[in-house]
């Protein structure tokens, strides 16, 4: 029997909190079946707590909403959330035992916003020069703190998923960091550099002097000419952690000394790049404003177009055949103009906002009639993060349904960027959660101001009826 006393006497040790110790029986010498009854009998059974064992999930049940659940199915008034995951789904469910029960009282629940197109590193300056004077003055550290509060912007304007397009290494330290929780902000795809030619759009010292920026420019930051420098642009960015690869297949409006629509990198070195993030099971991203651009863009295999300013009907059926997604930056386009009127950006770039907005808006209106494939995008940092809601507002505004606006900004923008957890109010889906007062399909402005964000079965932004 003194085998059974101590097997008994371990099993208690095992159960206690670390550095906890349990006390040997009042007899440990005493060979007796009273003695090996009470240390058995102490032992906990499988099913019961145990100290030292993780707490149950947490339990959330939202009451009475209106759903829209970004795949347009009818709508169902419960969801059931227990950890970080959506376990059910219905209409007037029982709660569980336990459960924390929040009724929406006919406020409307939607999947977390999903936007693939921002920059969370970038914010916009009140003046040109001195938008030119943050770019010399700022180190990594000073962008990683910016982007971290823009990060928070952005998760409480509802935004729990982010596809950040272009940056520095800077967006893979915050990604990893809002991973970890040090920081709050909503999932990142990142790109770390954008993958451009010497003096395009995303040339890192575009319109500086070398005396100033020349240590930042090469492959390593992006900036590559020819197939082979291209390669090891791409390799090197999915080397620093990149998720998603961008190139820019054109000009652009805030760059200097380039047209905005006019091509820039060469379909070699398209192709180049497409094969290299392929090969690594990445997708790419290509900025390109004009009609040219665009189709040597889809030729290559890029994935989205971003911006997507001059398209014609013979492009858009190409992008259709080839499967390739709009991400069509509307916000960006009433920015660049409110820009160029008050004189906040450089003269060349207003000329070229003034040129380009109109026909980024015509380009979408006859996008959407074309039936292909479009994913929000806002271009924030272009303009004040955490607004990023106004892309959808402007995409009801230049033709599309306010429900195939949300679509595009949950569901679909979610297979985009190649997350199945995310974008839909389904069982087993990660529980990013949007509520909003009224209902969106009505006055899709109403998406402007979320009243409660969750992400990840975590309450971000919590209304005074919810507490």
């Amino acid at each position: 029997m003194r085998s059974t006393v101590l097997l008994a006497t371990l099993v208690l040790g095992c159960a206690q909190p670390r550095g906890g110790s349990v006390p040997p029986p009042a007899d440990a010498t005493a060979d007796t079946e009273d003695a090996a009854v009470v240390g058995l009998a102490a032992i906990p059974s499988p099913t019961s707590p145990r100290i030292g064992d993780p707490p149950a999930p947490r339990t959330i049940v939202f009451r009475n909403a209106r759903i829209i659940d970004g795949t347009g199915a009818a709508p169902r008034s419960d969801v059931v959330i227990i950890g970080d995951r959506i376990a059910d789904i219905g209409a007037d469910m029982p709660i569980p035992a336990g459960a924390r029960s929040i009724d929406l009282a006919g406020r409307t629940l939607l999947p977390g916003f999903i936007d693939a197109h921002v920059h969370l590193g970038a914010s916009p300056q009140r003046n040109h020069d001195a938008a030119v004077a943050e770019r010399v003055r700022s180190s990594e550290a000073d962008v990683a703190l910016q982007a971290a509060a823009n990060a928070r912007r952005t998760l409480e304007a509802g935004f729990t998923t982010v596809r950040n397009v272009g940056g520095s290494f800077a967006d893979r330290s915050l990604r990893d960091a809002i991973v970890r929780g040090d920081v709050p902000g909503p999932r990142m795809v990142v790109a770390n550099f954008a993958v451009g030619i010497t003096g395009g759009h995303c040339d890192g010292g575009n319109g500086l002097h070398p005396d100033v920026f020349a240590e930042r420019t090469g492959p390593e930051f992006g900036t590559a000419d020819g197939p082979d420098e291209v390669r090891k642009a791409v390799r090197l960015q999915i080397k620093h952690g990149a998720d998603v690869i961008k190139v820019c297949a054109t000009g652009g409006v805030l760059s200097q000394g380039d047209g905005v629509g006019n091509p820039q990198m060469t379909d070699a070195e398209l192709v180049a790049a497409v094969q290299e993030a392929t090969r690594a099971d990445r997708k790419v991203a290509a900025h390109a404003h004009g009609n040219a651009g665009i189709r040597a863009a889809v030729r290559a295999g890029v994935h989205s177009i971003e911006h997507g300013s001059v398209l014609d009907a013979p492009t858009l059926a190409m992008m259709k055949r080839a499967g390739t997604v709009l991400v069509p930056t509307l916000s960006a386009a009433r920015a660049v103009e409110a820009m160029a009127e008050a004189g906040t950006i450089s003269a060349e770039s207003a000329a070229k906002a003034r040129a380009i907005a109109p026909k980024m808006r015509d380009s979408f209106a006859l996008a959407v009639r074309s039936g292909v494939t479009i994913a929000l995008g806002s271009d924030a940092g272009v303009f004040a993060h955490g607004t990023n809601g106004g892309e959808f507002v402007e995409m009801v505004r230049a033709g599309m349904t306010p429900m195939a606006a949300l679509t595009a900004g949950t569901a679909t923008a979610a297979a985009l960027l190649g997350r199945r957890d995310v974008g839909r109010i389904a069982p087993g889906m990660l529980a990013d959660l949007v509520v909003v007062e009224a209902d969106p399909l009505a006055d899709i402005a109403t998406v402007l101001r979320p009243t409660l964000v969750m992400k990840g079965g975590e309450l971000y932004v919590t209304p005074a009826w919810a507490e």
